[in-house]
């Protein structure tokens, strides 16, 4: 499998208008987890959803703000600006090795997701020295 369309979509994702601009998130490293923290203004917890893939290498977080009904049928309202973003949403975040894939908590309260992920300590691999005999 190629990494070029993965490389590219990690290098234009923040100018996708389906994710960055509809889900910003900030991303911080604890000495306990990494915490990320999307705003996500209007939308219920079941409106969203939180998944771990690829043998728990990415983090998806995705979602839809739908139209409101109000906005569809009155025909006789005439809209004069319509700025906040509808739509599907989509974030991909790759993680790091040491996350514990299997513990990832979210939680949503007035607007923000937040999405703990444990992390455990990485064991360095076992270096053995081989002796070298003389023939």
């Amino acid at each position: 499998m190629s990494l070029i369309p993965q490389l590219l979509r990690e290098i234009y994702q923040p100018f996708n208008s389906t994710g960055a601009a509809l889900a910003p998130v900030d991303w911080k490293e604890t000495p306990e987890a990494h915490v990320l923290k999307a705003d996500l203004p209007g939308l219920k917890k079941e409106e969203v959803k939180v998944e771990v893939e690829d043998g728990g290498k990415i983090l998806q977080i995705s979602g839809e703000r739908a139209v409101e009904k109000s906005e569809e049928e009155n025909k006789d309202e005439k809209w004069h600006r319509v700025e906040r973003p509808r739509g599907g949403f989509q974030r991909r975040f790759h993680l790091p090795a040491n996350a514990k894939t299997d513990e990832v908590k979210a939680s949503m309260e007035d607007g923000v997701l937040t999405v703990t992920i444990p992390k455990q300590e990485i064991k360095k691999p076992e270096v053995k020295t081989i002796e070298i005999v003389t023939n």
